[in-house]
């Protein structure tokens, strides 16, 4: 699988290719009462979130018991397929997954082993992006950047 995500910090983009991950489930049409609970599945809990701009939120999720996070972009308004993404990246381990697509009310799951790593995640609709870098590690302050094309 072939992971790429940009990550902007003043106009700086990156591109990473990474090896493979394997998700747990596929992504497909929600309702609108769609979590990121029902989407990663049984055990994970929210530890973070970032807005995507008035459109959604992209949820970073955690299970405790097999170490694995979870990345989830949720629309606010399910409808017509947009592009979306969700994605994330262990800078310590260079593990990473991603889903990107059309779809009409979510993307991902996106998952990798994190336990005891910060990790850096994201995701996008439409054309509003957020990535969070740094994160869910102690004391280390995140950095998040949200942009527009």
């Amino acid at each position: 699988m072939r992971f790429i995500h940009s990550m902007v910090g003043a106009a700086t983009l990156a591109a990473l290719s990474l090896g493979a991950t394997t998700a747990l489930a596929a992504p497909a049409s929600a309702a609108p009462n769609t979590t990121p609970q029902k989407v990663c599945g049984s055990g994970y809990k929210t530890v973070n979130s970032a807005a995507v701009g008035s459109l959604g939120t992209v949820y970073l999720a955690y299970n405790s018991t097999n170490g694995n996070n979870c990345v989830v972009t949720i629309r606010n308004n399910p409808g017509n397929a947009v592009d979306m993404s969700a994605w994330i990246y262990v800078p310590d381990t260079n593990e990473g997954d991603d889903d990107y697509g059309r779809y009409t009310s979510y993307a991902g799951p996106s998952y990798v082993i994190g336990k005891g790593h910060c990790v850096d995640w994201g995701g996008g609709i439409a054309n509003t992006y957020v990535s969070v870098i740094g994160s869910n590690c102690a004391s280390l302050k995140e950095q998040r950047t949200t942009y527009t094309r």
